[in-house]
């Protein structure tokens, strides 16, 4: 069992992020979703590459919302799908860093999607 979760709070939109990062990734799905009576997510849990996500509609206006500085980082397995990730996360969203290669990077990226979720996308360099 993963001892450490990530755990997102949207506002208002917890259900249609958790459907929108379920059919960007391959390798992703929904696990569960419970609402409150105004059908709001009371908690949902989501996984992505293997890896369990939470996420919740907050039940107050917060002041904050998600930052850079904290990111998700994603190993892809080819350029062609960074290349694909990038596109369909940045869409009506942010660019930190457009695609390009690193001293460590096959490509590196960094987007925030439209969501406010910031995600660094990576293809290693083959060792």
């Amino acid at each position: 069992m993963q001892k450490v979760t990530t755990f997102l709070m949207f506002k208002g939109k917890a259900e249609e992020a958790m459907d929108f990062y379920t059919t960007t990734f391959k390798d992703a799905e929904k696990i569960n979703v419970f609402h409150n009576e105004d059908g709001t997510v009371l908690h949902g849990m989501f996984s992505i590459k293997g890896q369990t996500l939470m996420c919740i509609d907050s039940m107050q206006n917060q002041k904050f919302s998600f930052t850079p500085g904290m990111s998700l980082f994603v190993e892809c397995d080819t350029v062609e799908e960074l290349e694909e990730l990038f596109s369909k996360l940045s869409e009506d969203g942010n660019v930190n860093m457009p695609i390009t290669d690193t001293p460590v990077s096959e490509k590196f990226c960094w987007v925030d999607d439209q969501y406010g979720v910031s995600w660094q996308l990576n293809v290693s360099k083959a060792k």
